[in-house]
């Protein structure tokens, strides 16, 4: 009679062990288990979407009025502005502001640096889209305004600005949804987001499946929440 070692025990439990993992892939009640905690993340990757969408569309609508200032001081920091947040990598600058705010006497939580990389980063792109906007209402506008006495912030505020957004809408919503996508790159600063969230289970499970394909699964509705709502605000809005 052979008897086996238990080192060979040991391996056969082993390979055993992994067979029965193989034949089930996908666990759908490990998968049901992790969604409180992939939610709550979820929570996390909206805010910091929203909240940094906002101050992308104020800062880079600031940084369009200033590109069309005829101070040369202005038109020259706005445009070194957009271009430089444009062309450098939204991780770079999410480093950058995390360990060299300190340095300069700012303190900001990894959330609200994340929120702040985002928005800025953002604002880059949409003060072109701005820029386009407000370009494509007719000159006969600003000169009908100044026939009438209308101060040049009146002008731009009620007559210029409601006919120079309506037809960005939907740029403005392919960079929301890309900047949902872009919320993974806060990790690298202690973000607990939802993707970074689905790699600790990962690492402590030792099941990645699961967590990802949840992942995916939510940024997929979020998207397409996001494309709906863009659609409707064009309907609405755009005529």
């Amino acid at each position: 009679m052979h008897f086996r070692s238990s080192s060979e025990i040991g391996t056969l439990c082993f390979l055993r062990e992994r067979l029965t993992v193989n034949e089930n892939i996908f666990d759908w009640a490990f998968a049901l288990s992790l969604l409180p905690k992939l939610l709550d993340a979820l929570i996390i990757t909206v805010t910091a979407t929203v909240m940094g969408m906002a101050l992308a569309m104020l800062l880079g609508l600031l940084w369009a009025v200033l590109k069309k200032s005829k101070q040369p001081v202005m038109y020259w920091m706005a445009t070194t502005i957009v271009e430089f947040f444009r062309s450098t990598p939204l991780l770079v600058q999410v480093y950058f502001l995390f360990y060299v705010l300190p340095d300069a006497g700012l303190r900001l939580t990894p959330f609200q640096t994340g929120v702040l990389a985002l928005g800025i980063h953002y604002s880059a792109y949409l003060a072109e889209v701005y820029r386009a906007g407000i370009e494509s209402v007719p000159k006969a506008q600003w000169e009908a305004a100044e026939a009438l006495n209308f101060s040049k912030g009146h002008t731009f505020k009620a007559i210029i600005l409601p006919q120079a957004l309506p037809p960005i809408i939907p740029a403005l919503g392919n960079y929301l949804i890309a900047m949902f996508k872009d919320t993974p790159m806060l990790s690298a600063i202690t973000v607990l987001e939802l993707l970074q969230t689905a790699k600790i289970i990962g690492a402590e499970t030792f099941r990645y499946t699961e967590p990802l394909t949840l992942v995916g699964i939510l940024f997929l509705i979020l998207s397409l929440i996001s494309a709906r709502m863009i659609r409707f605000m064009e309907k609405r809005y755009g005529y």
